[in-house]
């Protein structure tokens, strides 16, 4: 049995005076690969009079571009949507037969480039232990920075 949740977000400037917006770019709309699914999505705007691109970031994020010819005295940025929130099982997945009981071990294949990845290359010093090279500048600082 699935529940339907309406979430509303809005944003709102109001200035003392007439400004000239920059353009704006807006992130409030769920992405199209997202688990959740989206029965309604609406956006509003104010002032009226503006001008609205959609695009999508190289993750597949939507973003809506907004470009406001005329000065105004605010913004506002109304975002209302509902969502199908589905109960589902979280441990509804398989084991391999190898991992049921704990300790498991991995396959050799696997143990290898486990083993690369879990390995330090130097060891970590102790909090609070400081390097030889205390009293001088890190090899990227500017000279200004040195000690000498």
């Amino acid at each position: 049995m699935a529940i339907h949740v309406a979430l509303s977000h809005k944003t709102l400037y109001r200035y003392d005076r007439l400004v000239a917006l920059s353009p704006q770019v807006v992130r409030l709309r769920p992405a199209p690969h997202c688990r959740t699914p989206i029965v309604s999505y609406s956006l509003t705007v104010a002032p009226q009079t503006h001008f609205i691109n959609w695009q999508q970031d190289p993750h597949g994020n939507y973003l809506a571009r907004l470009v406001f010819p005329e000065k105004t005295r605010g913004l506002s940025i109304t975002v209302d949507l509902v969502a199908e929130v589905a109960v589902f099982n979280p441990f509804d997945f398989f084991l391999e037969p190898s991992a049921e009981t704990i300790p498991f071990r991995y396959e050799p294949g696997f143990g290898r480039s486990l083993r690369r990845s879990s390995t330090l290359k130097r060891a970590a010093r102790p909090f609070g232990t400081m390097s030889p090279r205390r009293h001088s500048a890190p090899a990227c600082a500017p000279a200004i920075f040195s000690s000498t």
